[in-house]
C-alpha cells in the first residue's frame, strides 16, 4: 500500500470538511464574544485592512485584530500542538493513555513555565526554561519506565504518573515561595490554563516551535505506523527506530512546552483528540496526524470560545477541557466494553 493510497481512506467530503472545520471555528470566534459583532462588520473591517484604509469603527478594529485574532491563531496553535504530541505520545508508548499530561511533560513544562515566572524572566527565558523542564520531565519519565531486564513501554504511563506528581509537587513548591501579593495570584490563573496573554509578540517567540515541531511530525508520519515494531523489524523497512524515536520525543516534548509556557496547563486535548480521529479514521498515521491538526486546532478554538464568553468571568480552559473530557472518556469505555483502543 502506497501512501496516496493510505490517505485516500479519508472519503472525500471529510477531506474537504476538516480544513474547513478551524477555519470556521475562526470566524465564529471573531464574531463570539462579549462584544459581539456581526459578519458584516468583520468583512468589512477585512476589507478596510487588507486595502490600507481607515477602519469603518475603530473600536470593532481594536477588539477583532488587537484583543480576539491574536487569542484566536494562539488557540489554533495549541490546539494542534497539543493533539498531535498527544498522538505522537500514544503511539510512541503503545499506549492509549499516553498523553502529555500523563508522560510528565506537561507537569515539567509547567513547573519550568512557573519558575521563570517565579524570577520575574522576560517571555523567550520562561519559554525556554518551559522547554528545557519538559525534556528533563519525559527523559525522567522513560528513564524510570524502562530497563535493561525490560524493553517493553507498559510502564511508562505509570512512570509518567509518578514523574508528573514529583513536578507537581515543585509546583506547589514555586507557588508557596511566590509573593501572595501579585506572583503567586500570577502564576496559579496562568497554570490553570488561558489565553489572555496571547499577544503578536508571543506569538514570535512560540509559533515557531509549534509549527517546527508540528511539521517535522508531519512529514515523518508514515514512519510512526513502524513505532510499534521491534528494532529489526524497522531496520527491513530501513529505518532506525532509536533515531526516530528520539526525533518524535524532542518534537512532541518541545511542541507540548511551548504551548504551556503560552497558555498554562490544558488537559485532555492531547488525550481525546486523537481518540476522535481515530474512532472516525483508524490508527494509519498517514490520515490521523492531518486529522489531529484539523480536529484539534478547531477544539480549542471553540473550547476558549466558550470559555471567554460563558459568563462574565472568565473560565479558566482546563476546566472546560476536563468536563468534555470525562465524559467522553467515559461514553468511549463503555463503547469498548471498558477495553483498550
Amino acid at each position: 500500500m502506497n501512501r496516496s493510497e493510505a490517505f485516500s481512506r479519508i472519503p472525500v467530503p471529510w477531506k474537504i470538511i476538516l480544513p474547513l472545520l478551524p477555519a470556521a471555528a475562526l470566524l465564529a470566534a471573531l464574531c463570539i464574544g462579549r462584544i459581539p459583532v456581526d459578519l458584516s462588520d468583520l468583512l468589512n473591517s477585512l476589507n478596510a485592512k487588507l486595502h490600507g484604509m481607515e477602519p469603518p469603527d475603530p473600536q470593532i478594529e481594536m477588539v477583532l485584530w488587537k484583543i480576539r485574532f491574536p487569542r484566536i491563531l494562539l488557540a489554533l496553535l495549541v490546539g494542534a500542538g497539543l493533539s498531535v504530541s498527544g498522538c505522537v505520545f500514544q503511539s510512541l508508548f503503545s499506549n492509549p493513555l499516553a498523553s502529555p499530561d500523563t508522560l510528565g511533560v506537561a507537569s515539567g513544562a509547567g513547573f519550568g513555565a512557573a519558575l521563570g515566572l517565579l524570577f520575574g524572566l522576560n517571555l523567550v527565558c520562561v519559554q525556554l526554561l518551559s522547554v528545557l523542564f519538559g525534556l528533563i520531565a519525559v527523559a525522567m519519565t522513560i528513564a524510570a519506565g524502562l530497563n535493561r531486564r525490560q524493553r517493553s513501554f507498559s510502564s511508562i504511563v505509570l512512570s509518567g504518573i509518578m514523574i508528573g506528581s514529583l513536578f507537581s509537587a515543585l509546583i506547589s513548591l514555586v507557588k508557596f515561595s511566590a509573593d501572595t501579593e501579585n506572583q503567586l495570584p500570577a502564576i496559579t490563573y496562568f497554570l490553570m490554563g488561558n489565553l489572555s496573554a496571547a499577544n503578536y509578540r508571543s506569538l514570535s517567540v512560540g509559533a515557531p516551535v509549534i509549527l517546527g515541531g508540528i511539521l517535522i511530525l508531519f512529514l515523518l508520519r508514515w514512519r510512526l505506523n513502524l513505532l510499534t515494531l521491534s528494532e529489526e523489524e524497522a531496520r527491513s523497512f530501513g529505518v532506525d527506530l532509536k533515531k526516530l524515536r528520539a526525533v518524535t520525543i524532542i518534537c512532541a516534548t518541545a511542541v507540548t512546552a511551548s504551548c504551556i509556557s503560552m497558555c498554562g496547563q490544558v488537559g485532555w486535548v492531547g488525550l481525546i483528540v486523537p481518540h476522535m480521529g481515530r474512532m472516525k479514521f483508524g490508527s494509519n498515521h498517514l490520515n490521523l496526524m492531518p486529522v489531529c491538526v484539523f480536529l484539534g486546532a478547531a477544539f480549542m478554538t471553540a473550547v476558549d470560545t466558550a470559555a471567554r464568553s460563558i459568563s462574565a468571568a472568565e473560565l479558566p480552559i482546563s476546566i472546560l477541557t476536563a468536563m468534555i473530557g470525562a465524559p467522553f472518556f467515559i461514553l468511549l469505555m463503555q463503547r469498548t466494553e471498558g477495553g483498550m483502543l
